[in-house]
């Protein structure tokens, strides 16, 4: 009788689990996609910082980046002002031309409507944060000198 018990309960916490991570929504990182009919008007939202990786589906470089720029966007979300993209060179070429990309991945800052910086370091999370931080903090300095 307690073996029948037993695997009772155990399929019975499974099919619970089961159903409750298919009920939840899934959480995703804050990591917009850019097109043709976006990517101009977004990198030049005023008083905001765009940092975007540039990829294509093919790129083993791009393909080993695994989870990064999505666990970079859940890293950033709630940072006022910084806003993650990403660009897919494969379907977005007249972008890709545009923002004068070679290789595969690239990481680059964009402040009303201009590229600001390229990411050339390590591809970890906190360094990505650190840098795009550090270069949204020298955009205000500008601003306020300007102003």
């Amino acid at each position: 009788m307690d073996l029948v018990l037993t695997r009772y309960l155990c399929l019975s916490s499974i099919l619970v689990f089961s159903l409750l991570s298919v009920s939840l929504p899934q959480t995703r990182a804050e990591v917009i996609t850019l097109t043709a009919e976006t990517f101009t008007d977004k990198i030049k939202e005023k008083d905001t910082v765009w940092f975007v990786k540039f990829c294509v589906p093919w790129c083993k470089y791009c393909k080993n980046l695994g989870t990064l720029w999505e666990d970079f966007g859940k890293e950033m979300e709630g940072e006022d002002e910084i806003e993650i993209g990403e660009v897919d060179c494969g379907l977005q070429k007249e972008v890709c031309s545009k923002a004068d990309i070679h290789s595969y991945p690239t990481f680059k800052v964009f402040y009303d409507g201009e590229e600001v910086a390229k990411y050339k370091g390590k591809r970890d999370v906190e360094l990505l944060k650190n840098f795009v931080l550090e270069e949204a903090e020298k955009v205000a300095e500008k601003q306020l000198a300007r102003e």
